[in-house]
């Protein structure tokens, strides 16, 4: 399985993250049509070669016209969905620019709907985001992992004003994820845009055996004496079993909470990022009769998602395990179904057979749309990606 582990030890940005990308062997041209395949007219990408620390980098910087000052969530989903990135690319990608856009909203107090993305939300950090995700997905990339991130010290001047390193917004995103402060002097070296690259792409920290196949250097635009402002990636195989991973499981037990604030808990958490959530009945403490919930989450989220599972729920304290989860190889396809498309997640058995199954939501609108039965649709929607599979 080919992996990627971002080396952030110094520091880590959108732009560093496609500079590096460029430097493994990401296509020049493909990058340059990145703001058009976006829908972002009159923007132009320059990449250079530049040096940091005497290490031969990528450079790549954004020419852009007159913006509006700042963008709101729902503008940016628009663009992202008008793109002709796929499917998974354009998940990943709202994924980051919610978490940005929630974290922004409780770091000044207010909602995730007037929230007025500034540095986050402008178009360099739109192609920073989506060109990331997809150009790992261009290299093949299965999994990503990432080095403790460098944050840097002093202080930077953004939209809201002077803040001490690193800006509250960073610091948010890399919550649940290794961190080291300094070196002294340096200034910011983790910005926001390349904090939430890690926290929606990284497994954590990279496996405990590898086989590198190429590294990669994106600059950063500071060019310190003495220091290499430069991002690695390194490409490599992965030695472990590649579909083994260690998560969180967090679990709690609850008899004071009605049933429908139970399920809503359970609901925030699904929609907050966990894996599996998952409602157990139980018999607690003088035979009364209670509910056991049971979150499975990346080692990444477990910090946030145990503070939501605190405040959702009645309960006054969340136990935390680590699990290995083997989880079978999949990838999400499409079929289309007299004009409705239908996803699929196939997943590969482990003597290499494969099943597919189409997504319930896709399933439910298409039979309702047509008239039909779920399960005529949804056999319908298996036969088809079958064909599209032989030819």
């Amino acid at each position: 399985m080919k992996i990627a582990i971002v080396d952030a030890a110094h520091g880590i940005a959108g732009d560093m993250m496609l500079g590096a990308l460029l430097d493994l062997g990401l296509d020049r041209e493909w990058l340059m049509a990145l703001p058009s395949a976006l829908g972002l007219d009159g923007v132009t990408v320059r990449v250079s070669d530049v040096k940091r620390g005497e290490i031969a980098c990528k450079k790549v910087d954004f020419d852009i016209p007159p913006q509006p000052h700042g963008r709101h969530l729902k503008h940016i989903a628009a663009i992202v969905a008008a793109s002709a990135a796929p499917a998974t690319v354009q998940a990943t990608a709202m994924d980051a620019f919610t978490q940005l856009t929630d974290v922004e909203a409780t770091i000044h107090g207010t909602t995730r709907e007037k929230v007025h993305l500034h540095e986050v939300g402008a178009v360099d950090a739109i192609l920073d985001i989506v060109g990331s995700i997809w150009g790992l997905q261009k290299l093949g990339v299965e999994a990503v992992y990432n080095t403790a991130v460098t944050l840097g010290d002093g202080f930077v001047d953004a939209a809201h004003g002077r803040m001490a390193v690193p800006a509250p917004a960073t610091l948010r995103l890399l919550e649940g994820i290794a961190v080291r402060p300094g070196p002294e002097g340096t200034g910011e070296l983790a910005t926001p845009t390349g904090a939430v690259l890690v926290r929606v792409l990284s497994k954590g920290a990279p496996p405990a055996a590898y086989t590198p196949l190429k590294s990669g250097y994106g600059a950063g635009t500071k060019d310190p004496k003495g220091r290499a402002n430069a991002l690695r990636i390194i490409l490599a195989e992965a030695e472990q079993a590649p579909n083994v991973e260690t998560l969180a499981l967090l679990a709690c037990d609850i008899d004071d909470l009605g049933g429908e604030f139970v399920a809503g808990a359970a609901d925030a958490l699904r929609t907050a990022g966990a894996l599996d959530v998952t409602l157990v009945q139980t018999i607690m403490k003088k035979g009364r009769p209670g509910v056991r919930v049971e979150v499975l989450c990346a080692l990444n989220d477990a910090d946030r998602l145990e503070s939501l599972l605190l405040t959702e729920s009645s309960s006054i304290g969340v136990r935390r395990t680590l699990v290995s989860r083997r989880a079978l190889p999949r990838r999400t396809r499409e079929a289309t179904v007299d004009g409705h498309v239908i996803r699929l997640k196939e997943v590969t058995l482990p003597d290499g057979t494969t099943r597919m199954k189409p997504e319930w939501d896709d399933v439910q609108q298409a039979a309702s749309a047509l008239g039909r039965s779920a399960a005529d649709i949804a056999d319908r929607a298996r036969r088809a990606a079958a064909r599209t599979e032989d030819a």
